[in-house]
């Protein structure tokens, strides 16, 4: 059966919204990719012994993202709050603060902080923190005390970096190489919760490019910011980094493609530094020339707390009525939905080869194994 008949059929000719994970199960039951109890069985499977079930979704998905219609409808089914989020909105009006294990959400004056949280893990990403992280995201943005949200990572556990803040080390490596990281991942992670960052909630009636609920984004960068955490500064509205901070995008080196850093970094840094970057593991130190290209202000370590401070009250000290509407004024130009559905079209089929590649494998026992 052809991919948008399906998508049609399963979106009631696309009446009712249906997040891509979800989307995926109900076309297993219909036969049209593999089905979950494959999937559960490949699931507890090393990635170098599993059999790329998954690359059915990954073409199943780049089919629907690659028509214009049924692929701003998918876009627009993922920019929607999480049904769990909505449930949890009025404890945290109220309290203020929710625990979300992977992500601590705190209410701070006028501000949400999201603090990031996988200290053993350098506050990596994995599918520990994934969902935490959207309902966050969707609660910062839903809660009317918020008029500003701070992204930040927490202190970690490891050795070499004992009692530090980090704001994170990208996709957990380990995780990805024995296998617990599922091709699904990256795309609910970039058509959600980092899409989110960069365009807000979607209202089920209007079209996001039209009506959105969205806030500036403020990221503290601590120590560093490596692959998807460096993909995330690309779509923050301010970026404070310490003075020893670092960014890097080793996606070559992991043999996976980058999220959408390919889309937006080089509006940033120019597409030779980008490439660079990419294609050829450029560091990036924050304070570089190229750096302050991605981050907007350079601060001590020890005076971090204080500038996010300062950022927050500079930002909502004259009222932020206009914010949403400046911020959808420069996406018209920098990144209307449609280029973002095409180049999603592409990283959904892109993403599946790369994640099931032998090089992948080889990567990662290369450059993560041994170490």
């Amino acid at each position: 059966m052809n991919p948008l008949r399906v998508y049609d059929d399963l979106t009631a000719a696309r009446t009712r919204y249906l997040r891509l994970d979800e989307l995926c199960v109900q076309a297993g039951e219909k036969g049209f990719l593999p089905a979950k109890d494959e999937l559960d069985a490949e699931a507890r499977l090393p990635l170098r012994e599993k059999q790329g079930l998954e690359k059915a979704q990954g073409q199943f998905l780049a089919d629907i993202l690659g028509n214009p219609v049924a692929g701003s409808h998918l876009c627009h089914a993922m920019l929607l709050p999480r049904d769990d989020s909505t449930r949890m909105l009025d404890d945290y009006e109220a309290r203020g603060e929710l625990d979300l294990g992977a992500v601590q959400l705190r209410r701070l004056g006028k501000a949400s902080v999201l603090t990031m949280r996988n200290p053993q893990y350098l506050n990596a990403e994995d599918e520990t923190t994934l969902g935490s992280m959207e309902i966050a995201v969707d609660l910062a943005l839903l809660d009317p005390k918020t008029e500003v949200c701070v992204l930040r990572g927490d202190v970690v556990a490891h050795e070499k970096y004992a009692g530090k803040r980090i704001f994170g080390a990208g996709i957990n490596l380990t995780h990805l190489y024995e296998g617990r990281i599922r091709y699904l991942w990256y795309l609910i992670r970039d058509l959600g919760f980092v899409n989110k960052f960069y365009r807000g909630l979607a209202l089920a009636d209007q079209s996001p490019e039209i009506a959105s609920i969205e806030k500036l984004w403020v990221a503290a960068v601590d120590s560093f910011a490596i692959g998807g955490h460096c993909q995330i500064l690309l779509t923050m509205d301010y970026t404070i980094a310490a003075e020893n901070a670092y960014l890097t995008l080793p996606a070559r080196k992991e043999g996976i493609v980058p999220g959408a850093a390919n889309l937006r970094l080089p509006r940033f840094v120019g597409d030779r530094v980008a490439r660079q970057a990419i294609l050829a593991e450029r560091h990036i130190d924050c304070a570089s020339p190229e750096g302050r290209m991605i981050c907007d202000e350079i601060v001590a370590p020890d005076r971090m707390d204080e500038a996010v401070a300062a950022t927050v009250e500079k930002l909502t000290s004259s009222g932020v009525v206009s914010a949403a509407a400046n911020r959808r004024a420069f996406r018209a130009g920098e990144e209307p939905l449609d280029a973002f559905r095409r180049y999603m079209a592409v990283y959904a089929r892109e993403q599946a080869d790369c994640h099931f590649s032998p090089a992948l494998i080889a990567n990662l026992e290369r450059n993560w194994k041994k170490r």
